[in-house]
């Protein structure tokens, strides 16, 4: 194949993305703390030689546990034991920055690195949420400046943790006795920042990789200058043609202020597509779905969203007209944004509302036939709206197995997807991005005697 190639990513959510997925004949409610089900859908995604797969997370109970499943596997873990049952597929982990140590997690993922072949990337986020925080000790959640603040030193500090080992440092000359050259061991002693204290060289060799691969999914102003610096791969929700346009010019503009390659930052909107041989039985699959939303749980999670009181929405009304604007809105910004701007200009009713965000919280839905979903990808990938896609799939496993089975071969058909890994190669690799150079390459080489 040659020129410009699509990037697939598949975003794995216990039994799918669809808040009513749980309730359908044929989904398990115990999927999302079963390793086999995590082990099908991976092995489904690299059938369909998709670059990455990726499992959000957070340090909190996310919703009312009688709305969908809830219990979730930590992601590290879960991906170590996903690294063994495939071969080629990346690994993407969701961890904090908030409520995490840069030397715990860089440690974390330079292992997931060695033992996957690197394989391995980080989604970093930086949390928001008074419950995520009063779960670590504090009252309430940091401000979203400070959040941002204290991940781009923990970026730092863990960059700085990845190249504390040169990558020839090790020597293993058996017949001098000398496993390693101290001289090219670089611990961050200097590092005391505002919110680490750093001393030690990480425990953990240069991983394949050298690091993970970096990724990031805020669109805030704070989100996208941090992108714009650190990210490698952008994961982002947008509902229209025109807003991605505007999303992807931004960030890549930004990340050639920053004195990047903006083809080294890799964008992709999410997009839950639900598949049927017509259109019509497509949207028959969509309305079972939208029939199957419980709208009490939905109207208590859109108040919590938009920092209403309980009560306050009524499900045949629109929203409200004096909601608190973006600015004043210490959470997740954008999707706040992103969710009344969707209501205003769809006219849309609370109810309705609540449907079309059952589907993929924000994320673009989009139900059809396998032809017309690979034509709205194809459309936003030559329009300058993606690089590629994060696919969201409304049920799972069905719902990723239809995408691989009848949308891949036809981006495939069309030029604009691989056909085949080939040889064995890191995330890095996949996406098209070098393996970054270790600040201290330097350093003298060790003298044998």
């Amino acid at each position: 194949m040659t020129g410009r190639q699509l990037h697939l990513n598949a975003f794995l959510m216990s039994t799918g993305h669809h808040e009513a997925s749980w309730r359908l004949p044929e989904s398990d409610p115990y999927a999302s703390v079963d390793l086999d089900h995590y082990r099908e859908l991976a092995r489904i995604a690299e059938r369909g030689t998709f670059d990455s797969l990726f499992l959000a997370d957070g340090p909190v109970l996310f919703s009312d546990v009688g709305q969908r499943p809830a219990g979730v596997l930590e992601p590290l873990t879960l991906l170590t034991a996903l690294a063994v049952a495939t071969d080629h597929i990346g690994l993407i982990a969701t961890a904090s920055t908030s409520y995490n140590s840069p030397y715990n997690l860089a440690r974390r993922f330079a292992s997931l690195d060695h033992i996957s072949g690197g394989r391995a990337g980080w989604n970093i986020v930086t949390t928001a949420g008074a419950e995520a925080a009063r779960n670590f000790g504090l009252d309430d959640e940091p401000t979203h400046a400070t959040r941002y603040e204290r991940a781009a030193e923990f970026l730092d500090v863990a960059l700085k943790l990845w190249d504390s080992w040169e990558d020839d440092l090790v020597v293993a000359d058996k017949a001098q006795g000398v496993w390693g050259d101290d001289r090219k061991v670089h611990p961050p002693r200097r590092h005391k920042g505002t919110y680490f204290s750093v001393e030690g060289a990480l425990n953990v060799p240069r991983s394949p990789q050298g690091y993970p691969l970096l990724v990031q999914a805020g669109s805030s102003q704070d989100g996208k200058h941090f992108a714009a610096r650190y990210a490698e791969a952008v994961f982002t929700a947008q509902q229209t043609l025109g807003d991605a346009q505007a999303f992807y010019a931004d960030l890549k503009s930004r990340a050639r202020a920053a004195g990047r390659d903006p083809d080294h930052l890799k964008i992709l909107p999410g997009i839950v597509p639900v598949i049927g041989s017509t259109e019509a039985e497509a949207r028959a699959h969509e309305r079972v779905l939208e029939d199957h939303i419980v709208h009490e749980h939905g109207l208590h999670r859109l108040e919590h969203l938009l920092r209403l009181s309980p009560g306050t929405l009524e499900l045949d009304a629109r929203l409200p007209a004096d909601l608190p604007p973006e600015s004043d809105i210490e959470g997740a910004k954008s999707r706040y944004t992103l969710v009344v701007e969707l209501a205003r200009r769809e006219r849309l009713t609370v109810r309705e509302l609540i449907g079309r965000l059952g589907g993929g919280r924000g994320h673009l839905t989009f139900a059809g036939t396998p032809e017309q979903v690979a034509d709205a990808i194809e459309n936003w990938f030559g329009l300058g709206a993606a690089d590629g896609f994060n696919i969201m799939p409304a049920v799972l496993p069905s719902g990723l197995g239809l995408f691989v089975d009848h949308v891949v071969p036809i981006l495939r058909g069309r030029g604009l997807f691989r056909t085949e890994y080939g040889a064995r190669g890191t995330l890095r690799d996949r996406y098209g991005l070098p393996r970054p150079v270790n600040q201290h390459t330097t350093s003298p080489t060790l003298t044998r005697v």
